[in-house]
Formats: structure tokens, C-alpha cells, sequence
């Protein structure tokens, strides 16, 4: 008889675990273990390595439950502390975490197989995943694949002259301040027109209303701090 395959779920709040389980009963008959906990989450993975490997973790990023006594303190050092021990097993994260630079961060640091939203998360999104996971591939929530691709796209764009333009323009009240301030790679100052038409140019890529709508996005799309 062929075993099931195993699938872990990790998450603080047992009504989202109950929905992950809904999901996946519509998806496939799993062998699923659920945990509340990431410390018991690794150690889990770790345990059963050799004699019944888990295959597939769903985790979250955030834990409220974590306690000073907690070895791992989220989801992020959950994925850490299972490439850095080589266990073999594809992670997929489930989380209510949009914000882009997390997600960036995530993505691009930990590379997890799968990044799915809670909030639009069901059977269908799931079974997607799964597959992809089971065949060595990713998958991407739209949402966050649109938001990986535009965080690309806007990194190739922003040079020094944008990026010193982003973070000085908070500190100065007109814009014609910032003549004198910004400076060209030979140290050379940069006139009030070509900054002006940089600013132009960076609310067009970032789709800003006006200059306080432009930091605004900077920095939800941590270009800046």
C-alpha cells in the first residue's frame, strides 16, 4: 500500500489550522499533523527525517504565542533553522503578511517553495501549490507574484541619484531645497530641472499621486526606510 504523503501545518490560531485542514481534505487524503508551535514544528521535521518524512510544511510567519523560552520565535527562523540543518522537506508559507518588503524579504532570503494569503487561500490555491511543490517548482499567490515582479521591475530603475532624491525629499519643504543636496557620482550637484523631472519620472514608475504619496510607496516598497 503507498503511504500518504505527510503534510505539516504550523500556525498559532486553530481556526486557520481547521481551514488549512478543510482545504486539504478537498485537495487529496494526506497524512496531516498539525502544531501550534515552531519549536515543536522543527522538532518534528527533525525527528521523522529518516523513518516517516514529512513532505511538505505549510507554516505561517508570525507566532503570538512565542515565549522567552521559545528557541524559534516565528516562522522566518522556523525556515532558517530547517536550511541550515539541510532537512529535507518543501516549505510553503500561509500568512495574512502582505506588506511588499517583508514579502520581498522572505521570498528573496529564505526562499520558500510557496507564499500563499490566508485571506484568499482555499482548495483550489492549495491543490496549486502542492503540485508545484511536489514537481520542485514555486508557486506565488497572484497578489504577491505581482508584487515580487513590480519590486523588480522598480529595483532595475532606481539609481543613486533616485534613491538620494527618496530619502531627502521628507527632510526639505520645497523642492528647489534639495538643489545643492543632491549630488551626481563626481561629487557635482544636480540642477533643480533634473530633479524635478527625476521626481516626475519615479511618481510614474511608482504610480504616486503627488511627492507625499511617492515616499509613502518608497517605503512600503523598501526602497527606503
Amino acid at each position: 500500500m503507498e503511504n500518504k504523503l505527510r503534510i505539516l501545518v504550523a500556525d498559532d490560531h486553530q481556526l486557520v489550522i481547521q481551514g488549512i485542514l478543510c482545504s486539504l481534505k478537498e485537495v487529496g487524503d494526506f497524512d496531516v499533523v498539525t502544531t501550534n508551535s515552531c519549536d515543536e514544528a522543527f522538532q518534528l521535521i527533525k525527528s521523522n527525517q529518516k523513518s516517516n518524512p514529512f513532505k511538505l510544511l505549510f507554516t505561517d510567519l508570525s507566532f503570538d504565542n512565542v515565549t522567552e523560552d521559545s528557541l524559534i520565535d516565528g516562522g522566518e527562523e522556523l525556515i532558517k533553522a530547517i536550511k541550515n540543518n539541510e532537512l529535507d522537506i518543501k516549505i510553503a508559507v500561509i500568512t495574512g503578511h502582505t506588506e511588499t518588503n517583508r514579502v520581498y524579504n522572505v521570498i528573496n532570503n529564505l526562499n520558500p517553495n510557496a507564499y500563499l494569503l490566508k485571506s484568499k487561500c482555499d482548495a483550489t490555491e492549495i491543490g496549486f501549490a502542492i503540485q508545484k511543490m511536489l514537481v520542485n517548482d514555486f508557486y506565488y499567490t497572484h497578489e504577491i507574484h505581482q508584487k515580487i515582479m513590480r519590486r523588480n521591475i522598480i529595483q532595475i530603475q532606481m539609481d543613486d541619484i533616485a534613491i538620494q532624491i527618496l530619502k531627502e525629499l521628507p527632510n526639505h519643504p520645497k523642492i528647489s531645497n534639495l538643489e545643492g543636496v543632491i549630488t551626481k557620482v563626481d561629487g557635482s550637484f544636480i540642477k533643480l530641472r533634473s530633479i524635478e523631472t527625476k521626481l516626475a519620472n519615479l511618481r510614474t514608475d511608482l504610480n504616486a499621486n503627488n511627492n507625499t504619496d511617492l515616499i509613502l510607496k518608497a517605503k512600503e516598497l523598501g526602497i527606503i526606510d
